[in-house]
């Protein structure tokens, strides 16, 4: 694959989480939940969850990824900046990873981005990882569900306008410059 193509899969991901992300209806209030599912097992859990017509939390929107391992900081981050209240990662599990272990840079990567978020004051269970098999709709259930719980007793995520106003509502303060 050339590098066009890449930058062009990358782009066109990116601008799927930011629609995904803007999901929500302001009218209703409702809460979005971004959710990143590997093709392999947890989006053949999703489709089994659908099949057997198991209703899914209503704030949960997917986006489907090859694997984990593609699932990059800067997607989940993206995310919570368009809109999103929460962000989660559903993949293989452990040492049962289609593409080897994309699972375990994904473990890693929510990991980061959950230290990153509590860094800037801002709850680190927004952002979370869960494993599964294909077969295993009911842990796919679960999951949905543990994250629309935590989403749903956390206060919605504030979002500050960018420049300086941003930075002092993440609690960094800026240098002398100001930047």
């Amino acid at each position: 694959m050339s590098a066009a193509a890449v930058e062009e899969a990358q782009d066109t991901l990116r601008d799927e989480i930011v629609a995904t992300a803007g999901d929500a209806d302001a009218a209703t209030d409702d809460r979005v939940i971004v959710a990143f599912f590997c093709r392999e097992c947890a989006y053949a859990a999703a489709d089994a969850t659908g099949n057997a017509r198991i209703s899914l939390p209503t704030t949960i929107r997917s986006v489907l990824v090859p694997c984990t391992g593609r699932v990059s900081p800067l997607y989940l981050l993206t995310a919570l900046a368009e809109g999103a209240d929460g962000v989660y990662v559903a993949g293989c599990l452990e040492d049962q990873c289609h593409y080897r272990i994309g699972n375990f840079h994904a473990i890693d990567r929510v990991a980061f981005v959950q230290r990153l978020l509590e860094s800037v004051g801002v709850e680190p269970e927004r952002c979370q990882m869960f494993t599964m098999s294909a077969a295993d709709s009911p842990r796919f259930v679960a999951a949905a569900k543990r994250m629309h719980k935590v989403i749903s007793d956390l206060p919605p995520l504030v979002r500050s306008t960018g420049g300086a106003a941003a930075v002092i509502a993440a609690g960094v303060a800026p240098n002398a410059e100001g930047a």
